[in-house]
């Protein structure tokens, strides 16, 4: 039976999934989510994931979500981007949860209230306050990989990994510009060149109208 995905382009914390299936090649069915005209919201959604939030992994009777927890899974089930090691596996899991707390949660929304609302409602004092946490956010992922290669300092990349650089390949402007930091612009080039590797926007269908 097809694993099915639900998420959107968009969709960060669904490109952290989405990526690792495409490494790992796992065949998945993407099934779209329109975020952006409240499907999240509805009771059918809600029926898979009451939190109402995006992606949603479904393989048999086993329905998981929060990406953390995903990324999680689909190691432990295919041997890959775990850890080498208990120890590794640790880092792992502390770069994981510091990610979706410190990072990957501070990017999600700064970049929503920048691209996603009206220009009339972005709030301008919260987006400068978020943008000054992703900085020192910046200054610790760039300093761990300035003597690491990957981020749990193992030999190869791990779902800590795949979680940390999710939402710095996308387009929209947030406040991040690769060229400023040396050594997480060499980290996702690394990433990039993973065989699989695909950008956000070519590996799921965008839910928000693209301005012509």
């Amino acid at each position: 039976m097809t694993i099915k995905l639900y998420g959107f382009g968009e969709s960060g914390h669904s490109y952290k999934v989405a990526l690792m299936m495409r490494l790992a090649q796992i065949d998945f069915d993407l099934r779209f989510v329109d975020f952006f005209k409240g499907e999240a919201r509805s009771p059918e959604f809600a029926a898979l994931n009451p939190m109402g939030e995006c992606p949603v992994f479904v393989d048999g009777d086993l329905t998981l979500t929060q990406s953390g927890v995903i990324l999680d899974h689909l190691a432990k089930q295919t041997g890959q981007f775990g850890g080498q090691s208990e120890a590794e596996a640790r880092e792992v899991l502390r770069w994981t949860l510091w990610d979706n707390h410190k990072f990957s949660s501070q990017i999600g929304m700064t970049r929503f209230l920048m691209n996603f609302l009206p220009e009339d409602k972005r709030p301008a004092e919260v987006i400068a306050f978020t943008q000054a946490r992703i900085k020192a956010a910046y200054k610790v992922l760039d300093t761990q990989l300035a003597s690491h290669t990957w981020v749990a300092g193992g030999e190869g990349p791990t779902i800590a990994d795949l979680s940390c650089c999710a939402y710095l390949f996308y387009p929209e402007p947030f406040g991040f510009h690769r060229a400023d930091w040396t050594n997480i612009d060499r980290w996702l080039s690394n990433i990039e060149a993973l065989d699989g590797w695909q950008h956000p926007y070519d590996l799921m269908p965008r839910a928000f109208p693209v301005q012509a």
